[in-house]
């Protein structure tokens, strides 16, 4: 499916690096898992695994936006990851409500271990922000920060999508919603800024590299719900 995000500016590092890893960008953005969401076709055990998955994933995403405190460039950046910080560990709580109604109960989220997809993406985030410096942890959370927005939007734009009594209208209205979208969109211009700031153009091979893979091992997490039927 065609489509052009509105995500970051054009000739900025955000858009850059989208264009560079077109090939795994869109195996991720457009993943079947993601398609069978539009249509309302992808089945409830996939669904299940994914949000167990999500709830376990959501902790270490924490734990990146904690390394992007020690990472941040300004007092500003500071206070901003901070609040994030406890946006998503209020998130953890409203996630395992989320799963109960999808009849998950919360002791089986909680006894259900990483798979190695969410160990393989959360540590491969942790560990760029370890290795590099700001930009490289920003890099490596955009697909997850950005990505989820232009997936909610494509979805809204597939030409396929069951608009009416979809099963899964929920999960798409979260990530459409102006309040994801506004974030979606600080996250991509704040990669552009980082981009003139901290010799973007200068690291851009690495960057891409970077972005690339954060992409592939986002698809992956999707494959691991497909994978579950």
């Amino acid at each position: 499916m065609s489509f052009s995000p509105p995500f970051g500016a054009e000739g900025g590092l955000y858009r850059r690096l989208t264009s560079a890893c077109a090939t795994h960008w869109q195996a991720y953005a457009w993943h079947p898992f993601v398609q069978r969401l539009s249509d309302g076709s992808l089945p409830l055990a996939a669904f299940q695994r994914y949000l167990i998955q999500d709830y376990l994933f959501l902790i270490h995403f924490a734990r990146a936006k904690a390394l992007a405190v020690f990472k941040a460039e300004s007092i500003q950046a500071m206070q901003d990851k901070a609040a994030a910080i406890q946006a998503i560990l209020a998130e953890t709580s409203m996630h395992l409500r989320y799963c109960e109604s999808w009849g998950i109960p919360q002791a089986e989220v909680l006894a259900t271990p990483e798979s190695a997809e969410t160990v393989s993406y959360t540590r491969y985030v942790i560990d760029r922000g370890l290795a590099g410096d700001i930009l490289d942890l920003e890099v490596a959370l955009a697909p997850c920060t950005v990505g989820y927005a232009e997936v909610a939007l494509r979805i809204l734009a597939d030409p396929r999508r069951k608009a009416v009594d979809n099963p899964y209208q929920s999960w798409i209205d979260t990530y459409v919603d102006p309040a994801y979208q506004a974030m979606a969109s600080a996250a991509a211009a704040r990669i552009d800024a980082l981009g003139v700031s901290h010799g973007g153009e200068a690291r851009f091979a690495t960057l891409s590299a970077t972005f690339a893979e954060a992409a592939r091992l986002e698809a992956r997490f999707w494959q691991q719900g497909l994978d579950a039927i």
